[in-house]
């Protein structure tokens, strides 16, 4: 019943800490994308692929106890980070059954990155049935307040090249 949350508290487990929605949001659709086992459905947002069924679970994970979630000032927004109790490291323990060799690496290297390229990378993915021209336009289109440069998209491909290289494809 609660596989799907221990696949998102496994994710957060290899992360050590995530700071921000939208990056969570991001880092488990590219996942989702490198062929790990996450069930979300995800639409095309404002700040791209956003997924209503990981917020409604990450949400349930908080209330459960499994999940803690700092809600911090920063500026004029509130920003979230997300690591997990005492009962969520329990609770993964006993739901070894999550098998996902190579998610820590990719999840690592995916925390390691700020959330605007991460957007980018999960907007690449999104459209990656189109040929590389038209994602790009989509990219400048889609995402034209980012000022997304060509030479970004260019590294956010290699970035997922080297993702896909870590996740073992």
């Amino acid at each position: 019943m609660l596989k799907d949350h221990a696949k998102i508290i496994h994710a957060i487990a290899a992360s050590e800490e995530i700071i921000g929605r939208k990056k969570l949001q991001k880092m488990v659709y590219i996942a989702k994308k490198l062929e790990f086992p996450f069930q979300e459905r995800f639409q095309f947002h404002f700040y791209g692929p956003y997924s209503e069924e990981l917020t409604l679970r990450v949400e349930e994970l908080c209330n459960m106890g499994f999940l803690n979630e700092i809600k911090e000032k920063k500026g004029g927004y509130y920003q979230y980070r997300y690591t997990l109790t005492e009962s969520g490291k329990e609770f993964l323990s006993l739901n070894e059954q999550v098998s996902m060799p190579n998610l820590q690496d990719c999840m690592s290297d995916m925390n390691c990155q700020n959330a605007r390229f991460l957007e980018l990378v999960s907007t690449i993915l999104y459209f990656d049935n189109l040929p590389k021209e038209e994602v790009q336009e989509k990219v400048f289109t889609l995402k034209s307040k980012q000022r997304y440069t060509e030479e970004e998209v260019g590294t956010a491909y290699q970035y997922i090249e080297s993702l896909k290289g870590k996740a073992g494809h």
